[in-house]
């Protein structure tokens, strides 16, 4: 564990949809340069609360904290702006836009800047270019700049997501399942492409149920079941199994 201060905290996270507690006083720390997984099985909790961490749920009690500052009145567009950048399984993407048009989508670099943003013009090759520079930096290659994400493979699709989260991400870059579907090679340049953003000093959340993925790339594994933390490990090989049984509920 890092001995700089977590740049994110969750304490004693409460949310409930009617009659369903789907969380529980989870507790958790999220420091800058590791990947910290989030397990659990099928509504164990781990959905809502990383829709809780990125604003997508208000919680009913407990507190989210960025940097040792209380989160308030939480919504996505304030997530982001504190330097939370989510990757949900659906992507997100727009099928019918180039990747740069995804980066910047809703985020569009317009000029003149003293205008009102009504007024401007988008500034597209400022967009392609940077956009281009984030993919290089990340070794994410794609076979062409200006096609549109529709005609991409499972994988090229999954990285541009993750590098759009990169774009904007100051500090933590959440991953629900991003290898789901994909192939082994795509897989690995997914995988690769995470450490990149851990080498980079991001935070990173990786929801997933491969448990090869975690024993590879997390630094810290945290466990739900039926919206408690009920484990917490640096995982290995040799612990992978205690890993499975928290999971599930069996005795180790």
């Amino acid at each position: 564990m890092s001995a700089l201060p977590p740049v994110l905290t969750v304490r004693n996270a409460e949310k409930r949809f009617g009659a369903v507690h789907a969380l529980r006083e989870v507790s958790l720390e999220a420091y800058a340069g590791e990947v910290l997984a989030l397990l659990g099985d099928n509504g164990a909790g781990k959905s809502t609360l990383v829709k809780c961490i990125s604003g997508v749920h208000a919680l009913d009690e407990g507190e989210i904290v960025m940097d040792g500052s209380v989160l308030t009145a939480h919504t996505p567009a304030a997530a982001r702006r504190a330097g939370i950048e989510t990757v949900y399984q659906d992507l997100a993407l727009f099928d019918n836009l180039t990747p740069a048009q995804n980066f910047y989508c809703g985020r569009e670099i317009a000029v003149p800047s003293w205008l009102p943003r009504g007024l401007r013009f988008l500034n597209a090759r400022a967009m392609d270019r940077e956009t281009a520079q984030v993919l290089d930096r990340l070794r994410v290659k794609l076979p062409k700049l200006d096609a549109p994400v529709a005609l991409m493979s499972g994988g090229q699709r999954q990285a541009i997501a993750v590098a759009r989260a990169t774009v904007f991400a100051r500090k933590i870059v959440i991953l629900d399942e991003p290898t789901a579907a994909l192939g082994v090679r795509e897989s690995s340049k997914v995988l690769e492409l995470i450490k990149q953003l851990r080498a980079e000093g991001n935070a990173v959340i990786l929801i997933t149920h491969n448990m090869e993925h975690v024993v590879e790339l997390a630094d810290r594994a945290v466990v739900l079941r039926q919206g408690r933390k009920v484990g917490e490990l640096k995982p290995s090989r040799a612990n992978q199994q205690e890993l499975v049984s928290m999971i599930v509920g069996a005795e180790v």
